[in-house]
């Protein structure tokens, strides 16, 4: 009896009689997939977001709760880029699509196909919640904001190429002062629309500043009016940091004067609506004309005032330094005399040296000697010995003639370095008032003579 006990709880036998149906894993799987699928084939679910994560295949798989429940979920990579919203965690949504059964797991999930915030409510908190995360960042401070150039030598625009808003920029800037403007066309609101709003801030900024395309001094990201949800693409957290990352300096006019969006604050300048950013962008060119012959009159005048100050000063020192000719005119006076006395006494100095050396009649030792010889034969031998001395005593005074006369020579005076000036006739020339330019002189040196003419 045991036995038989045994063996029945090891093995399966044959149920009694019964009406329960007897069903596989897969065919339970796959009655509750369709039941669920017919059942709930289209429904709108209320919950928080609390994970949300995108595959790398481009899935994105989150998960609804409320309260203690919670509801997997998933979008499919061709229904993410459609929801026109980008999920975050925290976020109050109402989602649209249908229930399924992942039967590899055996639990259910919702298939997402829309999305939309649970209310402007629920839009408000989470803008709130995202304006304090990326203001924690430093992405809103003020020593991040830059000045704006006075007057941009080009302007860039990211905005929608048809609406009003281009032209209304286009207007403003043609009533004050013209300049260049680089559109870059962007999808305002929808699905894409933070994407392609980024991706201008950044096309603007990587653009060289020498090139063929000029790189914009200033930027300005405009669209007009709309709901809160139409400007949603403005509070994106993509748009905000490539705003807050533009080198350029950035001015966002989105909405009216109202409406408040987060590139408002990452931006460097913030214009109520997109004429008023133009205004900003640019001075009034006839007040600057205005300003420009103001400031000249202004010049003028005080250049005037200078000089007449300036004048009256260099009067007043004149008048205590009295006229500098006539202080001038006695040392001229007294240079003139010492000219005339120097070419004086230079000419009566030549004149006493060559009449000395005219009046010494010195004759050639050869002579001397010679004649010196024939007395000496006419004397007796007893006097020969007084002659001699006395020869001697004559032989020592001609050498030392011969050296006076050497040192007198103008021609001992020559090999000192000075030459002598004679005009065309041989006249000697003492001073320089006797030439004039164009006269023919002759230069007499220590080894030679030269030819010259005066200019």
């Amino acid at each position: 009896m045991a036995k038989s006990e045994t063996q029945s709880s090891l093995f399966d036998t044959p149920p009694a009689p019964t009406n329960a149906p007897e069903f596989s894993v897969s065919e339970i799987s796959g009655l509750v997939k369709r039941t669920v699928e017919e059942t709930f084939g289209h429904v709108r679910i209320r919950g928080e977001i609390s994970d949300c994560k995108i595959h790398s295949s481009g899935h994105m798989y989150l998960t609804l709760k409320e309260g203690n429940a919670v509801l997997a979920s998933v979008c499919w990579k061709g229904q993410v880029s459609k929801l026109g919203m980008r999920p975050e965690i925290g976020m109050e949504v109402v989602c649209t699509g249908r229930l399924t059964t992942f039967p590899g797991q055996s639990k259910y999930q919702l298939v997402i196909e829309q999305m939309a915030l649970a209310g402007i409510g629920a839009l408000l908190k989470m803008l709130e919640e995202r304006k304090k995360k990326l203001q924690a960042e430093g992405l809103f401070d003020a020593s991040r904001k830059r000045a704006l150039p006075f007057l941009p030598r080009v302007i860039g625009v990211v905005t929608s190429p048809t609406g009003a808003v281009i032209r209304d920029i286009l207007h403003r800037l043609g009533e004050r002062f013209p300049r260049p403007v680089l559109v870059w066309p962007v999808a305002v609101q929808g699905p894409g629309a933070a994407e392609q709003i980024a991706a201008a801030i950044r096309g603007f900024n990587a653009l060289p500043e020498s090139g063929a395309i000029m790189r914009p001094d200033i930027l300005i990201v405009a669209r007009g009016g709309g709901s809160v949800e139409d400007l949603m693409p403005f509070n994106e957290e993509i748009v905000v940091r490539a705003a807050a990352e533009s080198k350029i300096p950035l001015i966002s006019a989105v909405g009216h004067e109202t409406d408040t969006t987060l590139i408002d604050f990452a931006s460097d300048l913030r214009a109520p609506t997109p004429s008023a950013a133009a205004e900003k962008a640019v001075p009034v060119r006839e007040d600057l004309v205005a300003q420009v012959y103001d400031d000249g009159a202004r010049l003028f005048q005080a250049l005037r005032r200078m000089i007449q100050e300036r004048r009256e000063r260099l009067h007043l020192t004149q008048r205590a330094l009295g006229d500098p000719a006539r202080a001038i005119e006695p040392l001229a006076q007294r240079l003139d005399e010492k000219t005339e006395r120097l070419a004086l006494a230079w000419r009566g100095y030549y004149d006493r040296r060559a009449s000395r050396v005219g009046a010494a009649l010195l004759r050639h030792p050869r002579d001397i000697i010679k004649d010196a010889a024939l007395r000496l034969a006419n004397i007796d031998q007893k006097r020969l010995f007084a002659w001699k001395e006395i020869y001697t005593r004559k032989a020592n005074r001609v050498e030392n003639l011969g050296s006076v006369l050497g040192h007198l020579s103008p021609r001992a005076v020559l090999g000192r370095g000075y030459a002598l000036v004679q005009d065309a006739e041989g006249r000697v020339i003492t001073t320089a008032k006797q030439l004039t330019p164009g006269d023919k002189i002759g230069l007499e040196f220590a080894d030679g003579k030269a030819k010259a003419a005066v200019e």
